[in-house]
């Protein structure tokens, strides 16, 4: 067992009782808790070196860890131990279904000489683990973790006709096991700001990931739990559509997602601190000097690993992640509505039809760019194209009850060709009715009215009806109804009688120009 085992100071008590006390291996093996094959190979140890024991109990304990850390073999040629490549092993733990144990086998295969054992392999792979960043010393698996949050800083954006300043929040990924690092600027935090840029950040990597970590924003996670997270329903439509886990960091544990800390800190030392004398008058320009950044911050060489964030990406990370979808994902907003009487549910002001039958019962709204969506428990039941005109009606015709459905089959203009298909007098009395109301569609009901009259009674029956109707002046549906009901329709029209103004005009003897006559008021 090598010097580093135990303390020193029990190695030098071990090399004393055998050579001041003469004890047994046995005896100093009781008395210092340690096995009797410890206590033989130090003795051993001392005794290859070639030093007498006055010497080496005035040596220090650099002197004596340098001493008795080399074994004399063979002809008497000290050899060391080949050390291993710890910054590999690191790596290769990134890989999936990798172990030390594995690793160590290959290191003894491998070197070119005596090897550790591997309690004392693990020993220096652990130690060199120490050495790294708090955030280096988790081991994440190749394609297992996607790391994402919002940096702390913002980039001032210019609008170039009011001067006005916007800030520009920006967004960083980073796969756990290559810290291969992606970064874009969104004009906000909002839910949708957050799965586009997901999605773009799985573009750039060119697949998908086991699980997608992320912090507990609201935009995302609809309610933060230590064991439960619940996500949002339209963040687990993202997360259904790539295949993908989201999984929140634990509420205020930052150290569950000490990558992408790391990889903030790393975007804005490296590409926010080099653009920050420039000014961006869009997204769009921004995106792009961040794009142009990002590849030498993947290709800079680690400092204390082999490589760089490219090279340890296209080594591990890009040959576990799974393809991405053969479409790109379409961002829905989810929204709860309650139709009115009138079987419409309002959003921004329009108002969309769904099944009349659901009138009062809760249903939920899918709003995307294109289209609203409607779903009563669980099952879609109307899709409408979005329009944002305020106050306007999409109704769709099936979703209207059987008289709401008749009634809609007609307008104005098909209503009087149908009376003119009767008879002009049928005419002239539908367009009483549309004539007389202050809305066309408000006498809509007494011409479907007098459609059914003629379905009962004839169109020929109808159309004198009608007659007898305008020649009376009384255009009304129940007066057309009375005449056909009571068989005047058959009966001669009456002789117009003169009327009281006619008879007085004629009474008068003469026509003089200081008498205005009836006409006048006429």
């Amino acid at each position: 067992m090598p010097a580093e085992r135990i303390a020193m100071h029990k190695i030098r008590e071990l090399l004393r009782l055998k050579y001041d006390c003469a004890l047994s291996h046995e005896r100093i093996a009781r008395a210092l808790s340690i096995s009797k094959g410890v206590v033989a190979k130090y003795v051993k140890a001392a005794e290859e070196c070639g030093r007498p024991w006055a010497e080496l109990s005035a040596a220090d304990e650099a002197e004596l860890r340098r001493v008795l850390g080399v074994a004399r073999r063979g002809r008497g040629a000290s050899v060391a131990n080949v050390p291993p490549d710890l910054a590999a092993v690191h790596q290769g733990l990134k890989r999936k279904n990798v172990t030390l144990a594995l690793l160590w086998e290959e290191y003894v295969q491998t070197a070119d000489g005596p090897s550790y054992q591997y309690s004392r392999f693990c020993d220096l792979y652990r130690a060199f683990a120490r050495t790294l960043k708090r955030s280096m010393r988790q081991v994440h698996r190749a394609g297992e973790k996607l790391f994402i949050d919002y940096a702390g800083d913002t980039v001032p954006i210019v609008d170039a006709d009011t001067g006005e300043i916007s800030r520009a929040q920006i967004f960083v990924a980073v796969l756990g096991a290559s810290s291969y690092t992606f970064a874009c600027a969104t004009a906000t935090q909002s839910q949708a700001d957050w799965l586009g840029s997901l999605a773009k950040a799985l573009s750039f990597i060119g697949g998908v990931p086991e699980l997608v970590v992320p912090d507990n924003t609201r935009s995302l996670i609809g309610q933060a739990d230590r064991y439960e997270p619940q996500l949002q329903r339209t963040t687990a439509e993202f997360a259904a559509h790539y295949g993908v886990a989201i999984l929140p960091a634990r509420p205020y544990k930052p150290q569950d997602k000490a990558k992408v800390e790391v990889g903030v800190q790393i975007v804005q030392r490296w590409i926010l601190a080099r653009l920050r004398h420039r000014r961006f008058f869009s997204l769009g320009e921004l995106n792009e000097a961040i794009a142009a950044l990002l590849e030498p911050l993947n290709t800079r060489a680690f400092r204390r690993l082999p490589g760089s964030r490219h090279e340890a990406f296209e080594t591990l990370d890009r040959p576990a992640l799974r393809p991405l979808p053969a479409t790109a994902f379409q961002f829905a907003q989810w929204k709860r509505a309650k139709p009115n009487i009138d079987y419409h549910v309002e959003f921004d002001g329009h108002y969309y039809s769904v099944p009349y039958a659901l009138a009062g019962q809760a249903v939920e709204l899918r709003i995307t760019a294109s289209s609203i969506e409607c779903f009563a428990a669980g099952r879609r039941v109307a899709v409408h194209a979005r329009s944002h005109r305020p106050g306007v009606y999409s109704t769709l015709t099936e979703h209207m009850p059987a008289s709401h459905q008749a009634h809609r089959q007609w307008s104005p203009g098909k209503l009087i060709a149908w009376g003119a298909t009767v008879g002009p007098h049928t005419e002239q009395v539908v367009s009483h009715q549309l004539e007389r109301m202050p809305h066309p569609e408000q006498g809509y009901r007494a011409c479907l009215g007098l459609m059914r009259l003629g379905r009962q009674y004839g169109n020929e029956r109808l159309e004198a009806a009608a007659t007898r109707a305008v020649t009376l002046g009384a255009m009304r549906y129940r007066n057309v109804a009375s005449i056909l009901k009571s068989g005047l329709d058959r009966a001669p029209l009456p002789t117009p009688t003169p009327t009281a103004a006619s008879q007085t005009e004629l009474a008068l003897p003469t026509v003089h120009e200081n008498l205005r006559g009836a006409r006048y008021y006429h």
